[in-house]
């Protein structure tokens, strides 16, 4: 029987890539629950977005980076990462309907995975312990070069998704590690 935490890991990736094969078939017709900036009628497909992919390749580029940043996430217990993950969708989704480009459907884990990837760095600023400082410094040498996602370089690649994940997950770092007594102020 699998572990709580792979569970946590495998099976979203699961969803997503059933949900993808699902999408093939029916020739995209779920893409429609992506975000688009500033209607309304797409505000509550925040929540649908990640686990939608335009290609194949979208999808397993994805699923790498939400397996190793979950992972990562998750060393920090299962609560720590549900509760991040939720903060870092929604805010993201938020955002990028607010803010991204118009007139282009916003679909991906992308910025679910830009969550996790800036919380793994930022929670070692805001909480420094000695594991926390080593997930940073792994993140920061081996995934650094994610950096670059968050500005534009592809007309088709929702950079926002990148960059309000980024921040979505700097955030979630805050919010997550501050000290209890401050919390109930």
């Amino acid at each position: 029987m699998l572990d709580r935490k792979v569970k946590l890991i495998v099976y979203p990736c699961l969803a997503m890539i059933v949900i993808h094969i699902a999408n093939v078939v029916l020739s995209n017709q779920l893409s429609v629950f992506g975000i688009r900036p500033g209607d309304i009628s797409t505000l509550p497909y925040i929540i649908t977005a990640p686990w939608l992919h335009g290609s194949w390749s979208h999808l397993m580029n994805n699923l790498v980076g939400m397996a190793v940043f979950s992972a990562l996430s998750l060393i920090r217990g299962t609560n720590f990462f549900i509760k991040a993950s939720a903060i870092i969708i929604c805010l993201t989704g938020i955002l990028v309907w607010l803010f991204a480009r118009s007139g282009a459907t916003h679909i991906g884990a992308s910025g679910w995975i830009f969550g996790l990837w800036s919380l793994s760095i930022a929670v070692a600023w805001f909480q420094r312990s000695f594991l926390n400082i080593v997930i940073a410094v792994f993140v920061a040498v081996f995934y650094g070069g994610m950096i670059w996602g968050v500005l534009p370089s592809n007309p088709h690649v929702s950079f926002e998704s990148h960059l309000f994940g980024a921040l979505a997950g700097v955030f979630a770092a805050y919010v997550l590690t501050r000290p209890k007594a401050s919390r109930k102020k």
